[in-house]
């Protein structure tokens, strides 16, 4: 006879299409918050199934008889199929070979040597993919010594996953220095969010103190067109760009029927790259931001700065979380690590990128614009997806032929 603390958390739910079957469940498992969208954050998580791992025992088996009746016991499930166990957990692999990472990961480029800033809600570097980060962390929420992941449903650590994850999950630039800003938290109801002005020091400590080749930005705010002058963040990003650092940010969440018409700040500064998402199949997110046609100062965008201004994987991308496990989520934030990450193994294969003049910028962007794969044969530019799908080994042809500084 089964003792009864051998299923103290396990339950036994009936199937839908026949209730004389049913399938054993794991009660204590991790679960996922249902329907959360953090329209500013970039970011559009949906739950996945948590992972089956197997659990370490110390206990042995000293009765011959009972080991023999477990194995027949779980071979009659297994054989039943009620038992699914999906060990390792699945990645996005799609996105890192659509992007173009893994092809410059083949010429040999990691990302090494080149600084990488995240405005986020922190990392959870207990995560075995990212136990060998290259970090330097600051907490500007909580003034945390340690690094800590302040966030709802682990943002941080699933964007810091797709750039430097180097384990089960292989990630686009892993020897990368990476600098963690945990500026954003949890607000309590379910989404990530922190103060303007906080963020806005966050940026400054990443190219004045982290000394970043480039702010990789995953949040985003309202633009408000009737505002006198800019916001603290936009000023931070205005003043990054000026002395030197490339910034990518997120176009934002607010796509469909309440689309307001422009993508999100900080992602609406001209040198800044706004970055939309895509699907696997290769079509726009319904949910990425619209760009305007005009700047903040109400003249018409010009070539490469229109917004937004490329489009890069971020639907059902799967990273690093919470306790060493992988969710997946979908959102422009996911998509602007790749850009960033791309960008970082590019500044690695011509370093004469780094700390760039205004002109230099610009002949990025262009090289970036040229290089961009149209979703729709004869547009140069969308207001939705810009001027096209992310190719990273295209980009950086696209430079080596065309770019001077």
């Amino acid at each position: 006879m089964w003792e009864e603390k051998e299923f103290n958390n396990v339950e036994f739910i009936p199937e839908p299409t026949d209730n004389r079957i049913v399938s054993a469940a794991d009660s204590a498992t991790v679960g996922h918050q249902e329907g959360w969208r953090g329209e500013v954050m970039g970011w559009a998580p949906v739950p996945v199934p948590v992972v089956s791992r197997p659990r370490r025992t110390t206990q042995r088996v000293a009765n011959v008889g009972i080991f023999l009746i477990l194995i027949l016991v779980f071979w009659a499930i297994w054989r039943s199929q009620l038992l699914f166990i999906e060990i390792p957990p699945p990645t996005s692999e799609w996105a890192f070979e659509d992007s173009g990472a893994r092809e410059l990961q083949s010429s040999g480029y990691t990302g090494d040597g080149i600084r990488v800033c995240m405005v986020d809600t922190g990392i959870d570097t207990s995560h075995p993919d990212l136990e060998d980060t290259d970090l330097v962390f600051k907490d500007f929420f909580t003034g945390s010594s340690q690094p800590v992941d302040n966030g709802n449903l682990a943002h941080g650590t699933m964007m810091a996953g797709i750039l430097v994850a180097d384990g089960h999950m292989k990630g686009i630039a892993p020897g990368v220095t990476l600098g963690m800003a945990a500026a954003l938290g949890d607000d309590g109801e379910g989404g990530n969010s922190g103060d303007q002005n906080v963020v806005a020091s966050a940026i400054d400590w990443c190219w004045k103190t982290f000394d970043a080749d480039i702010i990789s930005l995953s949040l985003g705010g309202e633009s408000d067109p009737d505002a006198t002058r800019d916001g603290p963040t936009t000023n931070s990003v205005r003043q990054a760009i000026a002395n030197g650092v490339y910034v990518v940010a997120a176009a934002g969440n607010d796509g469909g029927s309440e689309d307001d018409g422009r993508v999100a700040t900080p992602s609406n500064v001209n040198e800044a790259i706004s970055v939309a998402a895509i699907d696997e199949a290769g079509e726009i997110w319904e949910g990425s931001s619209l760009g305007e046609a005009e700047d903040s100062n109400g003249e018409s965008r010009q070539n490469p700065h229109q917004k937004p201004e490329i489009s890069a994987p971020g639907v059902s991308v799967i990273s690093t979380a919470f306790d060493g496990e992988y969710y997946s989520s979908t959102g422009t934030s996911d998509a602007t690590v790749f850009v960033s990450g791309i960008l970082a193994l590019i500044l690695e294969a011509e370093p004469d990128l780094r700390n760039p003049d205004t002109q230099c910028i610009l002949d990025v962007k262009t090289a970036l614009m040229n290089s961009a794969n149209p979703l729709v044969d004869g547009v140069e530019h969308d207001s939705r997806w810009g001027y096209g799908a992310i190719d990273g080994e295209s980009w950086l042809q696209e430079i080596r032929a065309s770019v001077s500084c």
